[in-house]
């Protein structure tokens, strides 16, 4: 073993022994300044680069005492029979200097972040105790202060938090990028040589010009058309908040995207990030924008992600590394990944925040915004346009209500929203006249199951949509097995909605498919390219009816055609909450009304939004808005966009099975966990209890829940539970 000779100044930060045995070190002076030039980069990106200098030169600053030098020796081998006397946790001493540097009002920007650049930010009140320690003798605290300039902008209440989070992200990600291109130079380099808008857009470009020679001269492509043009010309604009309200069908995949590269270039932003409510719609998404900019230039981030459409393993560990830190220049991700990571605490999800200043966010179907949540989402929103030059732009047939005053049915949950948002499409274009290929037929009757079987046994292709899994199923064995009969819900595993999914709209193109028949839940109802002559929609709010809506007769092909609400009364009741709440404000607008008419869809939301309690479930207010008293660690476990009252098994699917094998002799793996998430189910508590007991659930390892029995999971429905099923909600 060959060891290097220090010189007698020279700090270990990192160490490690190379392929002959020589022990390669970077300095402690290495590495903060490395970090602070990186953390200096991206904080100038909204105007702090000498904020992030700051951050970076003292991050690692407690690295210089004897203890961290004794402790870096052992751990590493290069000294591994050294004592190491005292505390070696060094994060703190940074902040102390910081804080007498600075002064306390440093705490928000300065001293919670480098305290917690290894274990997350803190809640406020815990940063005192963290910081009442002994600064060690050996440390060097003379050194000099850094002339802060002062941000161009102005920050409000609401504003803290997320600057804090975003000086975190600054120096977080710039911590771990110096330190791989030390301690690992392949990955390093993996994340160079990205494109840039500019370079796609000419792509982008070509495949419109393709998809117009090849169109027929409908006049669905002809509005579709007229869209694209107007988003071209509204492009030519300020950094800002827009929407785009257009009926399903009408091409709001491609206009939003055009609109957005060509803002983003205009404005000089950086990239695109394109939020997507359902999984289903991302990967339909992702696989469109990756055939137009090919794979290098496209990330798609969610937790069932499919790593096997990349076949290069250099592309696949490009991908894993840029989930950690989005650096690409388009990404498609979920509102929820995209929301927690905003009011995350941890380092390695806070990691991305400083990649999205100077960016455009596409938020696709914006009315499935949580209004439990809406208060801090739409705040969020509003922050991160003024401070980090973000363009939103929303997306949707069934526009919410997201400008002026928000109001409940409690004074006290009112709260500011927008100020203002250019719609792209003006109102004298009357889309939902031009577009209009469906009329609504209400019935609020109550129906049993087997009622509405028999309607839609009446109908050779059909498409039904309800809204719980218990609806899917009990509608779903009612219907004769002839011809193709699909169900779809989330009682099956990502890969068979896939495989069902592909099914479905390789049968909807051969005309020789006579009976085509598909009970779903709403998972199919937003954004699933596929075309009925009829569909029969389960009572809901009315977006979500429209969203039904736009699933029939999609290319206008078959004259004005019917979507059917009915009610299941007769069986149960809505479950209570938010789709119930969301039916009763559709009922209450009456009869006889238009409801394509975008003014019925603002008088729907108004409706919605007074029976609300409370539109920030979770006091969010109150443990973030406080610039002397953010709860980051509070908030970050509090802000969960979907609740977690269930649990994932692994369930019996293609090879799931090879899959798990392959984790208990191999251990896990990125790329094995993203394979293996591609075959989990998640389940009510009580439907888990169930299976537990009749002994057909084993944990492979912690955590890791498998329905090993085959039987347990039926081709056509899913995992099949024994009892009766829960008329729970979960995540559809």
């Amino acid at each position: 073993m060959t060891k290097v000779k220090m010189k007698m100044a020279e700090l270990i930060s990192h160490i490690y022994q190379d392929y002959v045995g020589h022990w390669i070190i970077q300095s402690n002076e290495e590495h903060s300044v490395g970090v602070a030039r990186l953390a200096s980069r991206f904080a100038g990106e909204f105007g702090m680069s000498e904020w992030g200098k700051v951050l970076g030169l003292l991050h690692d600053k407690g690295k210089e005492s004897h203890a961290f030098q004794q402790h870096i020796k052992k751990e590493s081998g290069y000294e591994p029979d050294i004592k190491v006397c005292g505390n070696y946790n060094h994060a703190f001493i940074g902040g102390v200097l910081a804080r007498k540097l600075y002064g306390k009002s440093a705490d928000i920007f300065f001293v919670n972040q480098i305290v917690s650049h290894h274990t997350g930010l803190h809640d406020y009140d815990e940063i005192e105790g963290i910081l009442n320690q002994d600064i060690p003798a050996e440390i060097n605290i003379n050194i000099g202060k850094e002339k802060l300039n002062v941000p161009a902008f102005k920050i409000q209440t609401n504003d803290f938090h997320h600057l804090a989070r975003m000086m975190f992200s600054c120096l977080v990600d710039a911590d771990f990028l110096d330190t791989e291109a030390f301690m690992d130079k392949e990955s390093s380099i993996l994340r160079g040589n990205k494109a840039t808008l500019y370079d796609l857009l000419p792509l982008l470009e070509n495949k419109l010009k393709d998809l117009k020679a090849k169109a027929d001269n409908s006049n669905v492509n002809a509005i579709r058309n007229q869209v694209q043009q107007q988003c071209i010309k509204m492009s030519d604009t300020e950094i800002g908040f827009y929407s785009l309200t257009v009926p399903t069908g009408g091409g709001k995949t491609f206009s939003s995207l055009v609109w957005a590269m060509k803002h983003a270039i205009r404005n000089g932003q950086k990239r695109i990030i394109i939020a997507i409510p359902y999984t289903s719609i991302i990967v339909q998404t992702a696989s469109v924008l990756r055939s137009i900019f090919g794979e290098e230039n496209v990330l798609e981030h969610h937790s069932n992600v499919d790593p096997e459409h990349i076949k290069d393993d250099r592309l696949q560990e490009k991908m894993k590394l840029a989930t950690e830190n989005w650096d690409y220049p388009i990404i498609v991700t979920t509102n929820v990944q995209l929301f927690e990571s905003m009011f995350s605490n941890k380092p390695s999800v806070c990691r991305k925040l400083h990649n999205i200043v100077n960016s455009v966010i596409i938020l696709d179907e914006v009315q499935t915004l949580p209004m439990d949540y809406l208060q801090p989402v739409v705040d969020s929103l509003k922050t991160y346009h003024k401070l980090f030059h973000v363009s939103f732009l929303f997306t949707t047939a069934s526009q919410p209500v997201l400008s002026g005053l928000i109001e409940g049915c409690n004074p006290k949950a009112a709260f500011k929203g927008i100020d203002h948002i250019t719609e792209i499409i003006p109102s004298e274009f009357k889309l939902h006249d031009k577009l209009r290929r469906v009329k609504l037929s209400i019935n609020n009757e109550g129906r049993t199951y087997d009622e509405i079987a028999e309607l839609l046994s009446k109908h050779k292709r059909v498409l039904c949509i309800v809204n719980t899994r218990r609806d899917a199923r009990e509608l779903y064995t009612r219907l004769p097995q002839e011809g193709i009969t699909l169900h779809l819900s989330k009682m099956m595993c990502p890969a068979h909605i896939s495989e069902t999914l592909e099914k479905l709209k390789n049968a909807l193109k051969d005309d020789t498919n006579e009976v085509i028949r598909v009970v779903s839940t709403q998972l199919i109802e937003a954004g699933v390219d596929i075309d009925f002559p009829i569909v029969y929609r389960q009572e809901a709010g009315l977006d979500s009816v429209l969203q039904a809506a736009g699933r029939c007769n999609r290319e206008g092909k078959n004259g004005l055609s019917t979507t059917y609400v009915f009610s299941l009364s007769k069986e149960h009741n809505l479950p209570k909450g938010e789709m119930q709440a969301a039916n009763n404000a559709r009922l209450s607008l009456g009869t006889g009304i238009d409801w394509f008419a975008p003014n019925v869809m603002t008088s729907y939301f108004k409706q919605l939004y007074c029976r609300k309690e409370c539109f920030d479930v979770k006091n969010m207010k109150h443990n973030i808005y406080n610039p002397k008293e953010i709860c980051f660690a509070t908030a970050a476990k509090e802000f969960q966009m979907i609740e977690d009252n269930g649990i994932n098994v692994v369930v019996c699917w293609r090879n799931s099975f090879e899959l798990i094998q392959q984790l208990l002799e191999k251990g896990p793996s990125y790329m094995l966990i993203r394979k293996l998430s591609k075959y989990i189910v998640n389940i009510t508590k009580t439907d888990f209890k169930t299976l537990l007991d009749m002994g057909v659930i084993s944990e492979k390892k912690e955590g890791l829940f498998v329905v090993d029995y085959k039987q347990q999971y039926d081709e056509h429905i899913g995992l099949c539970i024994d009892n009766n099923w829960a008329n729970e909600v979960l995540i559809q």
